[in-house]
């Protein structure tokens, strides 16, 4: 028997620990979890707040290539998990045809639909954007109480690159890029499974409803999950393991298991 491998790929302004419980989780159901981070990546939030090193000139298309890179590497193909720009290139991703299924948490959108309004936006020229501690409790960790968003933003929240918010559409002196764009029509890919908070304000409810509609002319399995009272940092807020055990649920109902026969 062959063990399935998940791929974890986190969004920005959070650092790769923040799949802690997810890796945790689904090791314990006898998964393969994989959290690589992003490329050159520091082990320690305290590390990257001091110096984002090599992702400081990160782009999308790198980090795409750098999961792509992982992805091809294992011999049976991965489950990819991503949330808000990780969500983002597990579908771009599985559009490819690579991945076994893919689970796209609050995924920022694809080229052509738009973000909401409380969405960050970039007022200034730097290298990096580190997201403040009020604007990620409005943006991030609205869903949950004071004190736990307090908590989270210290075990988590790091700088975003600005060459890779530019390529998202989150710099107001520049528009996205094709970078974003995903191929929603690959009919022989595998299962998709869309989830929503809908008290999210980085990534509206509404824009993942927007991205699945999208999809909707396709034979592929493609599925759409909202979770109510959810805000964006319901993977690894107090809630997200009743988020993961969804996943885990959904992945068993495609037939998608921890194990499988070797050839």
């Amino acid at each position: 028997m062959k063990q399935t491998h998940v791929v974890l790929i986190h969004g920005a302004w959070f650092h790769m620990s923040c799949w802690q419980g997810w890796a945790e989780r689904f090791t314990s159901h006898g998964f393969v979890a994989c959290v690589p981070g992003w490329p050159g990546e520091s082990a320690t939030v305290a590390q990257v707040r001091h110096d984002l090193g090599p992702m400081g000139d990160l782009g999308l298309a790198a980090l795409t290539i750098h999961y792509e890179k992982i992805v091809r590497s294992y011999d049976n193909p991965p489950v990819l998990i991503g949330h808000s720009v990780g969500g983002l290139i597990a579908q771009q991703l599985l559009g490819a045809g690579l991945g076994r299924a893919a689970i796209a948490l609050a995924p920022l959108p694809a080229i052509g639909v738009p973000l909401g309004d409380d969405s960050p936006r970039r007022a200034r020229h730097l290298d990096s954007w580190p997201l403040p501690r009020t604007e990620f409790r409005h943006v991030v960790a609205n869903a949950v109480g004071e004190e736990e968003a307090e908590q989270l933003f210290e075990q988590y929240a790091v700088p975003a690159p600005r060459r890779l918010l530019t390529d998202l559409g989150l710099d107001r002196t520049a528009g996205g890029s094709a970078d974003t764009i995903v191929n929603m029509a690959n009919t022989a890919r595998g299962p998709l499974l869309l989830i929503s908070g809908q008290e999210d304000r980085m990534v509206p409810d509404a824009v993942t409803r927007s991205v699945f509609k999208l999809y909707g002319d396709s034979p592929a399995v493609t599925d759409l999950k909202q979770f109510a009272d959810r805000g964006h940092s319901l993977v690894f807020d107090s809630g997200w393991r009743a988020v993961a055990d969804y996943v885990l649920i959904w992945l068993a109902a495609n037939g998608i298991a921890a194990t499988t026969a070797e050839h």
